[in-house]
């Protein structure tokens, strides 16, 4: 398996059809936001723990939802119609991100929401390209999470929840935002039961790589 060193001197990442199945491709740059967007637009995305060189990933299968195929369980139905949570957008990112980073995940040590990662995405959200969607009870933020947004792709990157269902009421809330907007699809990159329940499916790499590549035409606003 080949690791692919990034030049400082230039954005140019390897062909993501290199990566492992795994997905892991190469190592090194920065992450500036016109690196972190340059990658998305390839498919690839950074991933790394503290301490360790930051690696770019482009995993195979690749594990998406798209926006038609929502699933909404009774349950949460009927928790949405109690309307007990209020739903924002964009008004509090960087406190998103750093519950994201707090939240506790089962066999996880640590976080890889790392402080420069935290900064990283911080700038790309005020540069317009990650965005934040929002649960609060009370006046309180209790859910949500965040992602990147490439063509008509949401690319989402972590979520936390302080109250039973607020992450899953703030995402449900944020696939009828992307469907209202023209969205296709949302990446969560790699397999989860949470995204399961939603309906969300995987994907070999090269039908992802596809779609990015038809989504840079059909860009979308969020």
């Amino acid at each position: 398996m080949n690791i692919f060193p990034l030049s400082p001197y230039n954005l140019i990442f390897p062909d993501p059809a290199l990566a492992s199945d795994e997905g892991i491709l190469a190592y090194g740059g920065d992450l500036s936001v016109n690196r972190i967007m340059q990658g998305y637009s390839k498919g690839i995305f950074p991933w790394f723990n503290e301490n360790d060189p930051i690696l770019w990933w482009s995993p195979n299968p690749r594990f998406i939802l798209k926006i038609e195929d929502l699933h909404i369980s009774k349950s949460l139905q009927k928790t949405i119609k109690k309307d007990i949570f209020e739903v924002r957008f964009n008004t509090n990112f960087e406190q998103v991100i750093q519950e994201c980073a707090k939240a506790k995940r089962p066999d996880q040590e640590g976080t890889w929401i790392t402080t420069n990662m935290i900064e990283a995405y911080c700038n790309l959200h005020e540069a317009g390209f990650a965005h934040s969607f929002e649960t609060y009870f009370e006046g309180t933020l209790v859910g949500g999470g965040y992602g990147v947004v490439i063509g008509d792709i949401f690319c989402g990157e972590s979520m936390f929840a302080l109250k039973n269902d607020a992450s899953k009421v703030a995402f449900v809330a944020l696939v009828q935002r992307l469907k209202k907007n023209g969205f296709s699809v949302i990446d969560s990159q790699i397999y989860t039961d949470y995204l399961a329940s939603f309906g969300a499916k995987e994907i070999p790499r090269d039908e992802y790589l596809d779609i990015v590549k038809n989504a840079l035409s059909n860009p979308r606003n969020f």
